[in-house]
């Protein structure tokens, strides 16, 4: 419900949106990363370089892509180019966006499996709905394979139009109309935090030291 929220899992370094960022910095993209990784994978060969899948096979349901940006780093620096051929270019964007899908499908088979260990009752015939929001969920690529895995599990898939996907200011608008229909009024006093924890009774995050 609104402002109920159960973390099953996080990023223990880099946000995905982020290792997209930063990746694309590294191969001479342009910002935001995000759109411009995407365009150049699409004419790339993903399965050129060989890049690592953080944390994919491990228990739990967080998030690694630190190391992910890090393989891109220093394949870029073993290409030994002032400027990356337009091959090249497209060749790491592909294979880091292979890379980072299939982290993230995986992270999240986890919490599929681990969020319905927990339903109880009348709960566990309710049909399950995985949701993808945020800039990253502008990405068409891991949008269908996220989607290839919720039906995988038997799950709806859900995802906002991509065109409001990167629109900080319709998200936030967004979550203010869902609370204030319900009621849930804040008064003026509400300290800002740089990290708000959706779920304040999880435990810190692995690595990041906050509750985020």
């Amino acid at each position: 419900g609104v402002g109920d929220y159960r973390r099953l899992g996080t990023t223990i370094d880099d946000a995905i949106g982020e290792a997209f960022d930063k990746t694309a910095n590294l191969i001479g993209l342009g910002y935001p990363g995000g759109p411009a990784v995407e365009k150049a994978a699409a004419l790339g060969d993903p399965k050129r370089f060989k890049l690592p899948r953080p944390l994919k096979g491990r228990p739990g349901c967080d998030f690694s892509f630190s190391g992910l940006k890090t393989a891109v780093r220093r394949t870029v620096e073993a290409l030994d180019q002032k400027i990356l051929s337009p091959e090249d270019t497209a060749d790491l964007a592909a294979g880091f966006q292979a890379a980072a899908g299939d982290v993230l499908c995986d992270r999240v088979g986890h919490a599929i499996k681990a969020h319905c260990k927990l339903l109880t009752g009348a709960m566990r015939d309710q049909p399950g709905i995985l949701v993808v929001a945020g800039g990253v969920a502008a990405n068409q690529y891991l949008r269908d394979r996220v989607a290839d895995v919720a039906a995988d599990e038997g799950f709806r898939f859900m995802a906002p139009p991509r065109a409001l996907c990167t629109d900080n200011a319709v998200m936030v608008a967004w979550t203010g109309v869902e609370r204030l229909r319900l009621g849930m009024q804040d008064d003026l006093n509400t300290p800002p935090r740089a990290r708000w924890p959706l779920d304040p009774t999880a435990p810190p995050a692995t690595g990041a030291g906050v509750k985020a």
